[in-house]
């Protein structure tokens, strides 16, 4: 009787698959909507996948992959392509928790001035905030 052979987890597939049309154009990028057409995958699958490679590729040392408006998804060699990428998602991080801060911890510090979590949460937060923000820089 033939061996049954293992499938692929379908994350791994689709990461192999946006992996190779990304290596194929390298080192320009391709759009969601170009990966799509390269790939054969829905808009979710090449999601997926991207977020695949970016576990996998940060496990492995590969070349991280990265995206800009203009170009989309790729890799990059270039240390400055990196930098600019790793301080937009700085800038993301700090949007979120900055809105979490002034919309949520704010009104219940100001609710419960006496809550021991509420302000350790404040403590913390605002050392991270400070953090986040010199990385935008």
């Amino acid at each position: 009787m033939p061996r049954r052979r293992e499938a692929l987890p379908l994350s791994e597939h689709y990461g192999d698959l946006v992996r190779v049309a990304l290596m194929e154009v390298r080192p320009a990028g391709l759009r969601t909507r170009q990966l799509i057409i390269a790939t054969r995958l829905t808009k979710s699958q090449v999601g997926r996948g991207i977020r695949h490679l970016r576990d996998v590729g940060a496990a492995e040392h590969l070349t991280p992959n990265i995206w800009r408006r203009r170009d989309g998804y790729m890799f990059s060699e270039d240390p400055a392509d990196r930098v600019e990428y790793e301080k937009k998602l700085f800038r993301l991080i700090l949007g979120r928790l900055t809105r979490m801060i002034t919309g949520t911890l704010d009104p219940h510090m100001a609710r419960y001035p006496d809550d021991e979590w509420a302000q350790l949460a404040s403590a913390q937060l605002t050392g991270v905030r400070a953090t986040l923000a010199q990385l935008t820089k």
